[in-house]
């Protein structure tokens, strides 16, 4: 199994604390706004339901399922959306729910696609930054924590779609 080859690495409840801090903080910057939040499927459904909870504003949701890693550990640098989504963005507030910011080639994808609707604003919350794997200039606007260059799996990611559902994430060493 793999669970029994992966260490510990961020718990249930460090992440559940991730969730209100950025809650309340995207809550303050888009007070008085009208939100529509994007979450990427499939890495990012639990983050995205955790973290909408905590964000007290009346938002709108919408989905995005985007594929680059296939059955590999590593991202492919092809990035093709599977799903787009379904709302016009045009002069709206867009805030993109990401699991993990890794090369940035997903999210340097995803947000030239979205920027040429023109929305009024569009920012990335990402639960995990990976900056020493970036290959594209792209930050978050909002983060949960900066790792390692660590394999993570737990709390939506995945390895070849198994360990999405364990409450905590884990690393293979």
């Amino acid at each position: 199994m793999l669970r029994d080859k992966a260490h510990p690495y961020i718990s249930a409840a460090e992440i559940e604390i991730i969730c209100k801090d950025l809650g309340k903080k995207i809550t303050e910057d888009y007070k008085e706004k009208d939100l529509l939040v994007i979450c990427i499927l499939k890495g990012s459904l639990l983050f995205f339901s955790d973290l909408v909870r905590h964000i007290k504003l009346q938002i709108k949701m919408d989905f995005v399922r985007l594929s680059s890693y296939g059955d590999s550990t590593e991202s492919s640098g092809n990035v093709r959306i599977v799903k787009d989504i379904s709302q016009n963005i045009r002069d709206k507030h867009v805030l993109i729910i990401e699991d993990i910011l890794d090369t940035g080639n997903t999210l340097d994808f995803l947000r030239n696609h979205l920027e040429a609707s023109k929305p009024a604003s569009l920012k990335i919350c990402t639960l995990l930054d990976k900056p020493s794997r970036r290959k594209r200039p792209i930050n978050a606007d909002y983060c949960g924590k900066i790792i390692e260059d660590k394999f993570v799996v737990g709390y939506g990611l995945d390895f070849q779609e198994k360990c999405r559902n364990y409450s905590d994430i884990l690393f293979f060493s």
